[in-house]
């Protein structure tokens, strides 16, 4: 039995409407068909196919204000409400609070204390590294939780060898900041992580791609990076036994679906289940608390 949870930041199912929601503007036949013709938004409620389960997921989780990174994502990894254990949405970085609930609750250690085999797929650089270790650079919540379950984290290394992604999928950024990696396209990327996929019980990669272009801090047309996703998650799909492996994308908030704001949106986030054996996971799920535990009795 095997999990692939592809993390994707700042998707929200937003309005079928392609002059605001850049998700309807992108080419995504993939999407199309896992969803039954259907668009990736918000109006059309839960979908099934004979591919897939579409759940529009609460990030709001009940707590006033904007959804934000650094709360969504532990939620997402524990099955605790974030917002409310510290009182409000927490951008970017967790707090200590948040760290001290991802250190025993995370779902890398949950999993790897009933003997499952887990990994995080994405990779970082040297200098990643270096300035963590400076305490120039703060790292977010499924970095943490890694390190907090003794899961490695893979570097360039890993990744020219086939055996790691970097988040954008194609390796553009490396490449822009000088370090000798061949380019990959989506498709190469989602080969990459089917593998991953294959070799441990639980692997997670974070695309946090979408939440940087919608708030405006890399020059991307924000269709383009869907249809990016598209192609990868089309890629992953083909790739992967669908009898024995299942497949899920959420995110943490909505950002990218609404080009009205730089900011997070309300929106409901997607939880799209892929595989034979999704019920399980999807008659269980309505907003962000709901996702680990039911991954981890998937496996149960």
């Amino acid at each position: 039995m095997h999990l692939l949870l592809i993390f994707v930041d700042g998707l929200g199912l937003g309005e079928e409407e392609h002059t605001i929601n850049p998700v309807v503007r992108a080419h995504t036949p993939h999407l199309d068909l896992l969803l039954g013709g259907k668009r990736l938004v918000g109006a059309n409620g839960i979908v099934q196919s004979d591919l897939a389960t579409l759940i529009p997921t609460d990030a709001t989780l009940g707590v006033p204000g904007i959804p934000q990174s650094a709360t969504g994502q532990t939620t997402l990894l524990t099955g605790l409400n974030a917002p409310q254990l510290v009182g409000r949405h927490v951008q970017a970085y967790p707090t200590r609070a948040l760290q001290e609930i991802l250190s025993s609750h995370n779902l890398f250690l949950r999993l790897m204390k009933r003997g499952l085999d887990v990994a995080l797929a994405n990779a970082y650089s040297e200098d990643y590294f270096r300035l963590v270790e400076e305490r120039r650079l703060r790292e977010g919540a499924i970095t943490l939780a890694a390190r907090f379950s003794g899961t490695r984290l893979r570097n360039v290394e890993d990744l020219v060898s086939g055996k790691a992604l970097f988040h954008d999928l194609t390796n553009e950024l490396l490449q822009q900041r000088g370090i000798q990696v061949d380019l990959r396209t989506p498709e190469e990327a989602g080969r990459v992580l089917a593998s991953l996929g294959r070799a441990h019980h639980f692997t997670l990669f974070e695309f946090f791609l979408p939440d940087l272009v919608a708030h405006g801090r890399m020059n991307l047309d924000p269709a383009d990076v869907i249809s990016r996703l598209d192609l990868f998650l089309g890629t992953v799909v083909e790739e992967s036994d669908l009898s024995d492996t299942l497949i899920v994308l959420t995110s943490d908030h909505g950002n990218i679906e609404d080009d009205r704001t730089p900011s997070h949106t309300r929106n409901p986030v997607p939880t799209l289940v892929i595989g034979e054996k999704r019920e399980e996971v999807t008659r269980k799920i309505s907003d962000l608390t709901h996702i680990a535990p039911a991954i981890i009795e998937w496996f149960g």
